[in-house]
């Protein structure tokens, strides 16, 4: 876990600061296969260092013929310099991976973060502090921890919205509360995140709350599913009591803009719960639909 963890950081880190593309899981193959090799040989595990990375790096290296060069200046200092190598202070080695070190710390990076989320910034300076107080496998397992539960936490409570429609024709999203309706009785509410267990509650009582609180009385209601790539079990069931709920109270429930892969994946038969004419492609064609038995 440290060498994925430290390997895919150093690596998409470096891919930064020089603009180039990094994919992660070429970067685990060739550790996997140097792995293997290493295990086949006897060697020790291959990791992707990022202290041994920024030597190359400040020396100039911007090729794989850098890294060809350091893997022969390694193998002469271990055929002629070991002995030499061997009076050497351990103090002067642990100097040199110092100051290698000190110029991995980003201090910017940190300001940045710090200035566009607080949540993220905190979890990097607690990682920090466990990898060096405690050790690094420790502080890549609270990172981890944290940033699902930084992740679960946004999912859990979606910042959702209501569209109007501009002059221009354009939808503008605003906040919940403000209860605004596109159409005189009809309402769009678009849900931000895939629905799931976790968040479904949170669906139905503000779906209840814009029903039973709109002026003038709903007609219909409008779930824009642009945002949605997945409903689990539980957040189906939610769906289908708002259904009912909706039913009850004479309003009539709509979808639009549901993904391609969501509609394909569903097998909680919604769109024979809701019928085939009460999804639509997109928000445009809910209004016209909308204004449209509006006249009649």
């Amino acid at each position: 876990m440290v060498i994925l963890a430290q390997s895919a950081a150093t690596s998409r880190a470096y891919a930064a600061r020089y603009n180039e593309s990094f994919s992660e899981n070429t970067d685990l193959v060739g550790l996997g296969m140097a792995n293997i090799g290493a295990g086949l040989s006897g060697t020790f595990v291959v990791a992707g260092s990022p202290t041994k990375t920024q030597m190359v790096d400040g020396a100039g290296g911007r090729t794989q013929m850098s890294l060809i060069v350091t893997s022969l200046i390694v193998l002469m200092v271990l055929l002629f310099l070991t002995g030499p190598l061997a009076y050497m202070p351990e103090a002067v080695l642990s100097a040199v991976v110092f100051l290698i070190g000190v110029d991995l710390i980003d201090i910017g990076g940190m300001r940045k973060i710090y200035q566009q989320r607080r949540s993220e910034f905190w979890v990097a300076v607690l990682t920090m502090l466990v990898v060096t107080f405690i050790g690094v496998e420790q502080g890549i397992m609270l990172a981890v921890v944290l940033s699902l539960i930084d992740h679960t936490r946004r999912g859990y409570k979606p910042r959702n919205a209501v569209l109007v429609q501009e002059a221009s024709g354009v939808m503008r999203a605003q906040p919940v509360a403000s209860k605004v309706q596109a159409e005189p009785g009809l309402l769009i509410y678009r849900f931000t995140h895939s629905i799931y267990y976790a968040n479904a509650q949170q669906l139905t009582e503000e779906i209840t709350e814009l029903v039973n609180t709109a002026k003038p009385p709903l007609r219909w209601l409008c779930i824009d599913a642009s945002a949605i790539d997945d409903v689990d079990y539980s957040a189906a069931e939610s769906l289908r009591s708002i259904f009912d709920l909706l039913k009850d109270k004479g309003v009539r429930l709509v979808v639009a803009q549901v993904m391609d892969d969501v509609t394909e994946v569903s097998r909680y038969e919604l769109r024979e719960l809701f019928g085939e004419d009460a999804f639509f492609d997109t928000l445009d064609d809910v209004v016209a639909a909308y204004r449209q038995q509006a006249a009649v």
